[in-house]
């Protein structure tokens, strides 16, 4: 029987500990608001949702998608808002393809601290997954080596978002830079 592997991501455990996190209600809700102090990693804007990039990523381009309201819960969704996640879902998976050239993603939610989850209010992760991601940095100290920056990746990203949005004459959410 194979011995279990263990990830280890320890330059969050002050974030979600609270330690390096500011003090607000809810960082995502913050965010959306521009809040001072708080990072602003957005890249696109629908009506109903936002995309933001993840500032603890577990590679290059992790991404998440956010209602524009406070809930923890995907139930809360309509049926108009489901729809519009997936078409968010759909977009953003073209733009990480075109950025990034990616092997595979993870996508999904945690929702509820036994989950995992460090942020109360829901995000659904797209994860670009690469063939070979780990490097000596990973193996020998534990440490990702993410290669660029989350605020120049956001800045890269919301100009894919657009140009991505050129081939979608149909997108039918309002979009904005907000």
């Amino acid at each position: 029987m194979k011995e279990r592997d263990i990830l280890f991501s320890p330059n969050k455990l002050g974030y979600v500990k609270g330690v390096n996190r500011p003090k607000v209600d809810c960082i995502l809700c913050s965010a959306l608001l521009g809040e001072e102090g708080v990072d602003n990693l957005i890249v696109f804007y629908s009506r109903k949702f936002f995309v933001t990039l993840n500032l603890y990523p577990y590679n290059p381009g992790h991404l998440m998608i956010c209602p524009r309201w406070h809930t923890e819960t995907m139930e809360d969704f309509s049926e108009d808002e489901v729809v519009e996640h997936y078409t968010l879902q759909k977009l953003s998976l073209n733009v990480l393809k075109r950025m990034y050239r990616p092997m595979g993603f993870n996508l999904g939610y945690n929702m509820g601290q036994s989950s995992g989850a460090s942020i109360a209010h829901l995000h659904y992760h797209i994860i670009p997954r690469y063939r070979s991601e780990l490097g000596f940095m990973d193996v020998i100290n534990g440490t990702r080596i993410i290669v660029e920056s989350p605020v120049a990746t956001r800045d890269r990203m919301i100009d894919a978002f657009s140009e991505e949005l050129k081939d979608w004459e149909d997108f039918p959410y309002e979009s904005s830079q907000e």
